[in-house]
């Protein structure tokens, strides 16, 4: 065999190796993706069973505590999204403030956060919350 045919196989072998293992790398991140939508997209891009982030208000008057489960309901200003949580809320958490949950999003409308993360001050809103919000028209920011 030849020098220039060594060289070829070891090219070939190399990218088949480099391809192998670009594809092993992308299926591993591919459950490690969490996509974020708003409460009027997620029922039309979603899928039943995703792990996704939603993001909004929390509606006034839809915190409702039922020993350590909590019920809320998170608004965009277009459309609302039932929250079930189970376990202890942020301290910042209340009605009318921005949140983001996530969790896995089921096609029958509900939404099982498996963490919720509140606002820190008075001026953060997270960003795919304000990018929702500019898209529609309605923010309120700087």
């Amino acid at each position: 065999m030849r020098r220039r045919n060594q060289r070829l196989i070891l090219i070939a072998v190399v990218g088949v190796l480099l391809v192998l293992a670009a594809g092993l790398t992308l299926a591993g991140l591919r459950d490690s993706v969490v996509y974020f939508y708003a409460p009027a997209e997620i029922a039309e891009k979603a899928q039943d069973g995703q792990r996704v982030r939603v993001g909004g208000l929390v509606e006034a008057g839809s915190v409702k505590q039922e020993g350590p489960s909590v019920h809320f309901v998170v608004t965009d200003g277009v459309a609302t999204l039932p929250v079930n949580y189970r376990g202890a809320l942020p301290d910042l958490f209340r009605e009318g403030q921005g949140v983001v949950a996530e969790g896995v999003w089921r096609a029958d409308g509900a939404f099982q956060a498996e963490r919720v993360l509140a606002k820190h001050d008075e001026r953060y809103m997270p960003r795919e919350v304000a990018e929702a919000l500019k898209q529609r028209g309605e923010w309120k920011g700087e």
